[in-house]
């Protein structure tokens, strides 16, 4: 049964009608997209994207003019390191139920590792695009990599900087793999317990519970799994 978070938009059985052309998207192009914030996107960042870029010729990045002062600031980064700008393509900020929709276009979703993306990851992953990000060792840089082991898709979630630019390059190359991928993950949206709110508040519950009982028992802080497999990442 579903039972994702009321955040306004319906389960999607189909890809919804919109085009590529309507944000200037080319047809026979991989798209990368990230949504976040431009202020989450730091220089290594940025040079990740700009050698997967390089690696995938026939691929563009999608962000949002989010603020719009941005825009020119990445562009000319890319500029300076022999990335055609016309290749980093900038969207406006949409409203909710058109984010989410506009997220369907995009092949890849790459994450910003220093600060992931939260609601928006939540929200391309519901689209079925598949997120590709790399945990460091702050909540903010490890959200996605919990989101996507939620999933079941652990083989998005890189080891190391080399190792995210391989697998989005991967997913930028290789056709077959693509589309598996983007159908695990379609799949995944209503049978994981990702957007299963009512599994989280249960787990949500067990676990205040332990941490009670360890203090009942006065025993130290400590980190506390629900459920029978611990991930170690």
């Amino acid at each position: 049964m579903h039972h994702k978070a009321a955040t306004g938009e319906e389960v999607p059985q189909s890809l919804l009608l919109t085009s590529r052309q309507q944000y200037n998207l080319p047809d026979d192009a991989i798209v990368f997209c990230n949504f976040n914030q431009l202020y989450k996107i730091d220089p290594p960042t940025l040079d990740m994207w700009i050698e997967i870029l390089k690696r995938v010729p026939r691929s563009v990045l999608w962000l949002l003019r989010f603020p719009f002062h941005g825009e020119p600031n990445v562009q000319k980064y890319c500029s300076e390191r022999d990335i055609d700008p016309k290749r980093v393509v900038f969207s406006h900020v949409a409203a909710k139920e058109e984010h989410v929709r506009r997220g369907q276009l995009a092949d890849v979703c790459l994450d910003t590792p220093l600060c992931n993306g939260h609601t928006t990851g939540m929200d391309i992953l519901w689209t079925g695009t598949p997120m590709v990000t790399m945990p460091l060792e702050t909540l903010a840089s490890r959200v996605a990599s919990s989101q996507l082991y939620a999933l079941g898709v652990p083989e998005l979630v890189a080891k190391s900087r080399e190792d995210y630019i391989n697998i989005a390059v991967k997913l930028g190359t290789d056709k077959n793999y693509l589309s598996a991928i983007r159908a695990k993950v379609w799949k995944a949206r209503t049978t994981s317990t990702l957007f299963n709110v009512k599994q989280y508040c249960t787990d949500m519950e067990s676990l205040l519970h332990l941490m009670w009982r360890r203090y009942e028992e006065g025993r130290p802080v400590d980190h506390l799994t629900q459920g029978s497999a611990q991930v170690d990442f």
